[in-house]
């Protein structure tokens, strides 16, 4: 039983269809590979699918419609021999390239396509003289599937379990697989698609051909190899979508490693504003204690010394006792400011009395100095807070007053603060002027903006944070919310 040439037409074009899809895609998408290896082999794969469908076309072309004449079939006949010969040489290189592990080695197996080609060249040589017309092109056809296309699918085959332990040594088990399937695939096509050739003199074609074949199995052996040309591209195909899910790790890979790089420099960041924050607490509290110690205690002696030379002077002398008076003044003026500095610096109230009496105590104070009435709310059963959840709470409560009194043009602040569960909520509200927050933050030299920074900055090192609301016309409320943990004090 042999089919006729309208039934065998659609298997050569599907033959050619499958290798020529599987070689477009390799040409493509060869080059993403990451292992050097691998990207080297692929051209070859490529140009083996690209010339191998050419030649199974070509055969196509023939059994549609012979060339009219005998020099034009000669002519077909030598490229379809030269194309088959190269496809194949092509696959032998690509097995080849799947071998070699270093430079050195891959030279060296280069000398196995070579060595096919001059066996395969060696060949057509002895057979030019035995042979003519169309017997010789079956007989190099048959030879050239011998010597070439044989070994080359095994090699190929060989080459691909290979990059089926490299894939699982890579974690790409699902592709290794696909790459496994693809050398049976290749040995199939190799060994029983390419045994059954045309009947020629050449032993063994004289017994294992194309009719035998078909007697067998009852379909011609160009449907056998174009079904393993299609599983092959299939197969192929489907490991080097590997190239792919390999480009989204290592994309994954570097956004993860760009992500950690980010919170390291958050962490160090974070760390570091902690440390100048200590630092510039500890600073703060020093400097307060040396103006209270010192220069607070000798401006009470100036004022008490001039209390007492006062009381020496004659009642006569009034221009030296109002002087003095004066001098007093100034001094007791002086001392008050020192008070306010030391108290800005560092309260004593908040070590002493606890938060709720320093905001108080703040609050009393800033509006004994600006025209200003300040409400304080306290809600909520107040905890333990640690010193610095205390020292946040307070300078942010002492940077939004300062942003008040300096710039709001407010009558009135209401200061509210919460002691939640797990939170102490903060609300700082004015009936001032406001402004416009994006152009606010669009200034890096505006004050409000470096306020807010430097609050959120503070909130943010405890977990917590800030946020502003403001428009002209209708005053300004910042509110905070910061995290503490019951009972924890430093």
């Amino acid at each position: 039983m042999i089919l006729g040439v309208p039934y065998i037409v659609p298997i050569y074009f599907i033959y050619g269809l499958a290798f020529f899809s599987m070689g477009l895609l390799v040409a493509i998408e060869g080059g993403r590979a990451s292992d050097v290896r691998l990207r080297r082999a692929l051209p070859p794969l490529a140009g083996f699918g690209l010339v191998h469908a050419a030649h199974e076309w070509m055969e196509m072309y023939v059994l549609m419609g012979h060339p009219p004449t005998n020099l034009e079939l000669s002519i077909m006949w030598g490229i379809q021999l030269a194309t088959l010969a190269f496809s194949f040489i092509s696959l032998a290189a690509f097995g080849s390239f799947l071998l070699a592990d270093t430079e050195i080695t891959r030279r060296l197996l280069l000398l196995i396509p070579l060595g096919l080609q001059a066996v395969w060249v060696f060949g057509l040589y002895n057979f030019s003289g035995q042979y003519t017309g169309e017997t010789l092109w079956n007989v190099a056809d048959v030879w050239t599937r011998y010597t070439l296309a044989m070994p080359a699918s095994l090699l190929t085959a060989i080459g691909l379990v290979v990059q089926q332990r490299a894939f699982r040594r890579s974690g790409l088990i699902r592709f290794g697989r696909d790459a496994l399937w693809a050398a049976i695939t290749f040995g199939w096509y190799g060994l029983f698609g390419q045994l059954f050739t045309r009947s020629t003199p050449l032993f063994p074609s004289t017994v294992l051909n194309q009719e035998l074949f078909i007697n067998l199995f009852g379909f011609p052996i160009q449907l056998f190899r174009a079904a393993m040309a299609v599983a092959a591209a299939v197969f192929v195909i489907r490991f080097l979508r590997a190239f792919q899910v390999e480009t989204d790790r290592k994309i994954a890979q570097l956004q993860t490693a760009q992500l950690e790089e980010s919170q390291q420099r958050e962490t160090l960041r974070g760390e570091l504003f902690r440390r100048v924050v200590s630092a510039q607490e500890a600073e703060r509290q020093r400097i307060a204690r040396d103006l209270h110690d010192e220069t607070g205690q000798a401006l009470t002696a100036i004022g008490m010394g001039l209390r007492g030379f006062s009381g020496r002077l004659s009642t006569r002398n009034k221009d030296g006792i109002r002087t003095l008076h004066q001098l007093e003044t100034l001094t007791a003026d002086s001392l008050k400011e020192l008070e306010r500095l030391i108290s800005d610096l560092r309260p004593s109230h908040l070590d002493d009395l606890g938060l709720s009496a320093a905001l108080r105590w703040y609050a009393g104070r800033v509006q004994e100095h600006a025209s200003i009435s300040i409400r304080v709310d306290i809600t909520g059963e107040e905890t333990d807070l640690d010193d610095a959840v205390k020292i946040t709470i307070f300078r942010i409560i002492q940077e939004s007053l300062n942003n008040v009194i300096k710039h709001a043009q407010a009558s009135h602040v209401n200061i509210r603060l919460c002691f939640e569960e797990r939170n102490v909520r903060i609300d700082v509200w004015d009936n001032g002027v406001g402004f416009d927050l994006d152009q606010a933050q669009q200034k890096s030299t505006s004050r409000p903006t470096l306020g807010l920074a430097g609050m959120e900055e503070r909130a943010a090192l405890l977990g917590g944070n800030v946020s502003i609301q403001s428009r002209p016309g209708y005053g300004t409320q910042v509110e905070a919310l910061i995290p503490y943990h019951n009972g924890s004090k430093s």
